[in-house]
């Protein structure tokens, strides 16, 4: 049995994703607002005292009063934004113009720091402006001193999005497993739609450096702090390559070494940071009372699911309907990868695997689809693929050491399949060399990342002679927001003396106590 070819399709871009990853079952269908930004509303002017200006200048640019929306939440963030204009085929000036969606969150200070904060998203595939608010709190410190710069690259969030919309699959569909034919026929469906607005081969991490550096120079030239997070991280180093005076600082969370190859390292990371974290619970006398070796039970649900995928009921854990699914070896992959994402929902994992094992699939399935919420609808698809396929597609090799893991060696087949339609863009030669230089840098790794590991950060660190490597302990991916590393972020911007940096407050950082049952942990 196969998988409906758009839901196969939306899996493995997900699946592709450095930054969240999510089932894709349970939102088919993308949820993003029409506008770039919503404009500073009337009445919210009128009550302030005295008014605020609706425009403001910076450089060549005149930026306006707008929102950021917060999905979900009905809230939203002040910026200030401006349409940006660039050429789709930067080698052809009379190409087709494509327009970003430029913001800038502004300093509270009257006079900022000359230099200029950039948030780059990660993903591939996810948009600045949209991701701000996950960051927010990270970076939130900066702003006393420093504005912040989000620009969604092109193909993402506003930036004419590389995005495809289909009809939705049935909530009941039976069907599983990867099927290359499956894939490439959505992926020709996609492209159909893709091309009517956007040539794929020009969305390529190369083409995006180039628009930033564009961007710097229309805002008056500030020198910038880069802030990378997962695939930003790779677009940060590609940056610093190519414009190395325009760089003050780098902040390297979840580091993608210039070298590796997207997809290569996906099963063998997942499967090293589950020992890691299942080994918390096999150290825990309650918790291996309780649980025994998670890690062997995960595997034999694999086995069970491998050879018997079948359909199964839970309650939606917001609307509580009965819910069914089909639970495969392939959805069974995808969800543990989710949750192995963050401590807390790691910290689920044992419990949720027992409770699966013995038939009982609410828990697993019901946090996933809570977690998952429009992670992956987020995802602009389209741009993902033009990264992959121009970028790291033909380096990709199955590998025989993989197929036992969870993940197994489907995904690097998924994605070959994928880029046999999609069109490939130019790689440079010098793209997958490590980056080298003095900028000064701060990485952060954390401890159970389960795709971009700490070892990452260490590669790229060997490269740099003025940077820090900090690995958080306890933690998953993405983890500038955690504990006191904000406060470490803020100073290192504003300093650039990365070994000096008094870490020791991270000394107090732990991962959160296993679930031993559904009221928490043991005391």
């Amino acid at each position: 049995m196969k998988l409906a070819p758009r839901t196969v399709f939306r899996i493995v871009l997900a699946a592709a994703a450095l930054g969240w990853f999510g089932w894709s079952y349970f939102h088919p269908d993308r949820a993003r607002t029409d506008a770039t930004a919503s404009p500073a509303s009337d009445d919210a002017i009128a009550t302030s005292a005295p008014q605020k200006p609706r425009t403001w200048r910076l450089g060549s640019l005149t930026l306006t009063a707008c929102e950021l929306p917060q999905p979900h939440t009905g809230l939203s963030s002040a910026a200030w934004c401006a349409p940006f204009e660039v050429p789709e085929n930067r080698d052809d000036p009379h190409s087709r113009k494509i327009t970003l969606n430029l913001a800038v969150i502004r300093s509270a200070a009257q006079l900022p720091a000359k230099d200029m904060v950039v948030l780059l998203a990660g993903g591939p595939g996810q948009a600045a402006t949209e991701s701000w608010p996950s960051v927010a709190n990270a970076l939130d410190p900066l702003l006393a001193h420093r504005n912040v710069l989000l620009l969604d690259q092109r193909g993402t969030g506003h930036s004419n999005p590389l995005s495809c919309k289909g009809p939705e699959q049935a909530a009941t569909d039976e069907k599983v497993g990867f099927d290359p034919e499956a894939l490439r026929a959505e992926t020709a469906r996609c492209l159909q739609q893709v091309t009517s607005r956007a040539d794929p081969r020009y969305y390529t991490t190369t083409i995006a450096v180039q628009d930033l550096e564009d961007v710097r120079r229309a805002l008056g030239s500030p020198r910038f702090d880069l802030v990378g997070v997962s695939y930003g991280t790779r677009v940060a180093q590609q940056y610093a390559m190519h414009y190395p005076d325009a760089i003050r600082s780098l902040v390297l969370d979840g580091v993608v070494p210039n070298p590796l190859v997207l997809g290569e390292d996906f099963a063998q990371n997942l499967d090293a940071a589950l020992k890691l974290q299942f080994a918390r619970c096999t150290a825990q006398p309650a918790c291996k009372a309780r649980f025994g070796d998670p890690y062997q039970t995960l595997y034999q649900l694999r086995d069970a699911l491998r050879a018997n995928p079948h359909k199964v009921s839970f309650r939606d854990p917001q609307s509580y309907q009965s819910v069914q699914r089909v639970l495969s070896e392939d959805s069974l992959a995808s969800v543990v990868r989710m949750f192995a994402y963050t401590p807390i929902t790691a910290a689920l994992l044992p419990l949720s695997i027992d409770a699966a094992a013995h038939g009982d699939v609410g828990p697993l399935l019901g946090q996933a689809k809570l977690l998952q919420g429009d992670l992956v609808d987020s995802m602009d698809g389209g741009m993902q693929s033009s990264v992959i396929c121009s970028e790291d597609a033909d380096l990709l090799r199955p590998r025989p050491q993989d197929e036992d893991t969870i993940l197994g060696t489907r995904m690097i087949a998924a994605l070959q399949a994928v880029c046999t339609v999609w069109p490939r863009g130019t790689r440079p030669a010098d793209f997958h060399q490590p980056l080298r230089g003095a900028t000064p840098a701060l990485l952060l790794s954390g401890q159970y990342d389960p795709v971009t590991p700490p070892a990452y950060g260490e590669a790229v660190l060997k490269g740099l002679t003025d940077a820090r490597h900090l690995v958080l302990k306890g933690q998953g991916h993405n983890v500038m927001g955690a504990g006191c590393a904000p406060r470490l972020v803020k100073t290192f911007i504003e300093d650039l003396q990365p070994k000096a940096l008094d870490a020791s407050c991270l000394d107090r950082l732990q991962a959160p106590p296993l679930f031993i049952d559904f009221n928490g942990s043991t005391p």
